[in-house]
């Protein structure tokens, strides 16, 4: 009787070990970062003024809206691109591009044009698997025109893809810029 009570617990307790390996353990979650602000500065590539257009959201989801900073560009000008992207409800800011680009596997920016603003847009930066990124980029303008452009940072979306419609993944941020080609 004793050896059956013994075998027994040996039974119930090997389980509680077998039933605990470390295989189950749940992934480390990685938190959403704030992102406040999201600056896109386009530099002529003849060295002529920057361009520098910004959504500024210092309330996140609150009441107020984005503040937005525009310009225009020059008819037949190539401009190199860059975004940063900033969370502004700490001092000082944090700069969130740096982690987009140390996980570029998980994120990826497109650019999209409305209306009939004449510009061709072409990523200039990859994440680690040769799959592109987006915080670079070139910009042609093109002939006279106005539209939009409206810029889409995806979190996890699938890779490689065709563009934002098959991408996936969740919008980190997006903002929307009155633009002319003068």
């Amino acid at each position: 009787m004793k050896n059956m009570k013994f075998l027994t617990a040996a039974l119930f307790i090997s389980s509680l070990f077998i039933g605990c390996s470390k295989d189950d353990a749940p992934a480390p979650v990685n938190e959403e970062e704030v992102i406040t602000t999201l600056t896109v500065t386009l530099v002529p590539n003849d060295g002529g003024t920057a361009i520098t257009l910004q959504s500024r959201d210092l309330d996140g989801d609150g009441s107020d809206a984005p503040v937005i900073t525009t310009g225009d560009l020059t008819t037949g000008v190539t401009y190199r691109g860059r975004i940063v992207l900033l969370n502004e409800t700490v001092d000082p800011a944090d700069d969130i591009t740096e982690e987009v680009e140390e996980e570029s596997l998980e994120h990826q920016f497109f650019y999209t044009s409305g209306g009939d603003l004449d510009i061709t847009i072409s990523n200039e930066n990859l994440d680690t698997d040769g799959n592109k990124l987006g915080t670079e980029f070139t910009l042609v303008a093109g002939a006279a025109s106005s539209g939009t452009l409206t810029f889409t940072l995806r979190h996890e979306p699938t890779k490689p893809n065709t563009g934002l419609e098959d991408a996936g993944g969740e919008t980190d941020i997006f903002a929307t810029f009155s633009v002319s080609v003068e």
